[in-house]
């Protein structure tokens, strides 16, 4: 077996191995910090607290619900002193293992801050708590009309500081951008417990660096975000959206960017391909057409204008080959067919008896002009594996999503599901894009992300040892981890073989993991 090279992080211990001494101190002294009710080493308790939305999982040693700042200060303080790994988590909505303890160590759970401390219409901002819900800051924003527009798909559930810590984004970023172009400023509690304030209150600032933009998409690995000021955007008075039907992926992805070729700004584009419409109409009786791809075309603003932009969407669409067209204005129909696509996710694992939907290669993005080469690739590719791909996501601005289908307890349908993913990102990298658009890397990106970031991962390395020399925040993600992603898997049909952990590099596929088919 061949090792990696050495980490040029220290390595931090999980309470495990720290001795019963010491992890009773540690466990009274977190005790005196929150109290006794809001922390846990629990066995089912720290199950529940090993998962995300991801395909990993791994427990956590105690979970701790901390109220305030200072709280999670004196927190990080003692994981600092002892070296002990720390993980914040929000809703656990992440995608890629990002709240995955992979060490072990502390879990801290930020949901209970979640106050909206100050909401400012006069000066376009608002500063509210990590475990703010997407939804319902949008809910208070909206009675004076404003909203934070990034629109998550899980935005009845995800917090505002998971957004921030993994710059999440969602269906109208083309035309709203995605969080981190929202962020004015943070709170920060550091690795070493220091807090810090950066950026501003003001829509403008050239003071300094910018730490508040490295801050938004860490993923936890730098610190943990205590404090949120948003900027807020002005909510749209009306708007509208088409469902264009398809005899072809590629037309579909065609239509696209002749859309924003046109020029026209939509505030979105989802596309769905045939494989989702179908999950989606067996599993919901949603009634999509059933044809090879379609898409949702939104657009927003004035009522005049959304009536004028309208036509020109109908008419692009059908130039690009669409065999019906279908527009409404009513926000129940809008809200419906909203609906019907965020249902990919869970229907397709209702595609098959034997099928589990899974993130692996889940949120790529290319230039606008090349998803029509894109999405045919990705066809291309799951028939050479012979995998199930649902092909769909936010198009107009590139922004792919592609759930395999896979046995979870088969080891060849993992072998042919990874093969597949690695030929997906080589394609997206060829085609000029990222492996990641709104997702973030944790586990599930990180071999892609090296690839793609190759000539800036020191750079990121030495930012992380300077700010977290100890390695405690989060460790083992991104440019740390080591090996394949299919580790630490929450099926427990599908059996890893020991020994092989994220630190070392296996020489092959079945060094890291073994299962029956």
């Amino acid at each position: 077996m061949s090792i990696a090279r050495e980490n040029i992080f220290m390595r931090p211990a999980a309470l495990a191995t720290l001795g019963i001494g010491m992890k009773k101190t540690v466990l009274g002294e977190l005790e005196k910090i929150v109290g006794k009710e809001r922390m846990s080493d629990k066995i089912a308790d720290l199950y529940v607290y090993g998962f995300d939305a991801s395909i990993h999982h791994k427990n956590p040693d105690v979970v701790v619900r901390p109220a305030n700042t200072q709280e999670v200060s004196e927190i990080v303080k003692l994981a600092n002193r002892t070296r002990t790994p720390i993980v914040p988590r929000g809703a656990g909505t992440a995608m890629c293992g990002h709240t995955v303890p992979l060490k072990g160590g502390i879990m801290v759970d930020m949901t209970l801050m979640n106050k909206i401390k100050e909401v400012r219409v006069e000066d376009l901002y608002c500063v509210v708590e990590p475990g703010v819900i997407y939804d319902k800051l949008n809910a208070v924003l909206s009675k004076r009309g404003f909203w934070f527009p990034t629109t998550p798909g899980s935005g009845e559930a995800c917090t505002i500081g998971g957004m921030v810590v993994t710059n999440a984004s969602g269906m109208r970023a083309i035309k709203y951008g995605a969080t981190r172009d929202y962020v004015l400023g943070l709170e920060v509690v550091m690795p070493t417990g220091d807090i810090i304030h950066t950026g501003t209150r003001t829509l403008k600032n050239s003071s300094g660096y910018q730490i508040d933009r490295l801050m938004v998409g860490s993923e936890g690995t730098l610190g943990i975000v205590t404090e949120i000021t948003l900027k807020l955007a002005f909510k749209p008075k009306a708007s509208a959206m088409t469902l264009a039907a398809f005899k072809s992926l590629e037309d579909a992805g065609k239509c696209v960017s002749n859309i924003i070729a046109k020029p026209l700004m939509p505030s979105a584009i989802e596309l769905m391909d045939s494989v989702c419409i179908k999950a989606v109409n067996k599993c919901m009786n949603i009634g999509l057409p059933d044809v090879a791809a379609i898409c949702m075309i939104e657009v927003d603003g004035h009522p005049v204008a959304v009536e004028d932009e309208l036509k020109i969407v109908e008419e692009i669409a059908r130039q690009s080959g669409a065999i019906s067209t279908e527009a409404s204005r009513d926000k129940k129909k809008i809200d419906y067919w909203t609906y019907a696509r965020k249902c990919i996710m869970p229907s397709l694992s209702r595609y098959g008896e034997k099928f589990v939907s899974v993130a692996l290669a889940d949120d790529m993005s290319v230039p606008i002009s090349k998803i029509p080469e894109a999405v045919v690739a990705f066809q291309k590719i799951a028939e050479q594996n012979g995998v199930i791909i649902g092909t769909y996501g936010h198009s107009a601005d590139g922004n792919l999503h592609t759930k395999m289908l896979v046995e979870p307890g088969s080891d060849d349908s993992w072998r042919r599901g990874e093969k597949a993913v690695g030929q997906i990102y080589d394609k997206v990298l060829e085609l000029g894009g990222t492996v990641t658009g709104e997702h973030g890397v944790a586990i599930t990106k990180a071999p892609y992300m090296k690839k793609e970031r190759a000539d800036s991962l020191e750079t990121m390395r030495r930012i992380k040892k300077a700010l977290d020399p100890k390695n405690i925040m989060n460790p083992g993600k991104m440019f740390d981890w080591e090996g394949n992603i299919i580790a630490h898997l929450r099926y427990p049909a599908f059996v890893e073989t020991e020994g092989c952990m994220p630190s070392k590099a296996c020489e092959s596929p079945s060094d890291q993991h073994a299962g029956g088919k």
